[in-house]
């Protein structure tokens, strides 16, 4: 094998992009890539369920194998996208590939982090550790990337263009604050769908049907959200324009601050921080 095989140095056009695993982030990934306009010949899918590739093939016409050896040797790019409770165990049944064809490694399995990828996989594979979240199902996720030193800055750029395809993307110089983002981002869409529920439970309480109740949250969820992605001003100046004096926001506001909402934020996430770093040295002990 030859560890001091040169960098790929295709254009990111011409590369294959192979992703192990075929579920709902796998699923994702091929379809923000192909609606980047990725050509579909140059993505290779593999999973153990049949039914999910010949899906895959029928919908996309991208190329599948069960076997994610095979996936590997054609990969210029290899995305990892397999529950971290079997990360192990794939990357062991491909490190010879991966160790000879020198693909830049993403891998979106939360919590499994650089140092034990890299032990798994070999020392001078480059790895770029992703963190995206659910919305990636519609390609709206909020990715967190981070990379070891073997990734060079154009595969870093290639790690950006590949996650890009699924929503917003942003680089973190340390990997420990990856438990951070995923309190906020990685859970964060389940707080948001606790709240729209309260929110729909409250407004029934007050007399609308619950169809009536889940559209007017939903749609105020969306312009709330959309209004923050477009405007200048942060979440508290915001809060604070579209709540009057004396109105009946401001009356809203007021029981939760008196019932420490903030506070209540801060603790679940405190709790999600302690349980992602938990899990994290649980999976590297396994």
């Amino acid at each position: 094998m030859d560890l001091d095989r040169p960098e790929n140095n295709k254009p990111m056009d011409a590369k294959t992009i192979s992703i192990i695993g075929g579920g709902n982030m796998g699923r994702s990934l091929v379809g923000g890539l192909v609606g980047d306009r990725w050509a579909a010949a140059q993505i290779w899918v593999s999973d153990a369920d049949n039914s999910r590739l010949q899906n895959l093939q029928q919908q996309f016409s991208v190329r599948t194998s069960q076997s994610n050896i095979e996936a590997s040797e054609h990969a210029d790019i290899l995305v990892l996208a397999v529950k971290p409770q079997i990360i192990k165990s794939v990357a062991l049944e491909i490190s010879a590939t991966v160790r000879e064809c020198r693909p830049l490694v993403i891998s979106i399995a939360a919590g499994v982090r650089l140092a034990d990828l890299r032990r798994w996989l070999g020392d001078k594979v480059a790895i770029v550790r992703a963190m995206p979240n659910t919305p990636a199902l519609v390609k709206s996720a909020a990715t967190a990337l981070t990379a070891n030193d073997a990734a060079s800055a154009d595969q870093c750029n290639d790690a950006e263009s590949v996650l890009r395809s699924v929503g917003l993307t942003l680089w973190l110089t340390d990997e420990n604050l990856m438990d951070a983002v995923t309190a906020l981002s990685g859970s964060g869409p389940a707080y948001f769908f606790l709240v729209m529920e309260a929110m729909e439970n409250a407004a029934q309480d007050l007399g609308l049907d619950k169809e009536s109740a889940r559209l007017l949250t939903l749609q105020t969820a969306f312009g709330a959200a959309k209004m923050a992605l477009e405007s200048s001003y942060d979440s508290a100046t915001l809060r604070a324009h579209v709540t009057s004096p004396g109105g009946t926001t401001e009356k809203a506001i007021e029981v939760m601050c008196d019932r420490l909402l903030e506070d209540i934020f801060k603790e679940a996430m405190r709790a999600a921080y302690r349980r992602s770093n938990e899990l994290a040295e649980l999976l590297a002990r396994s």
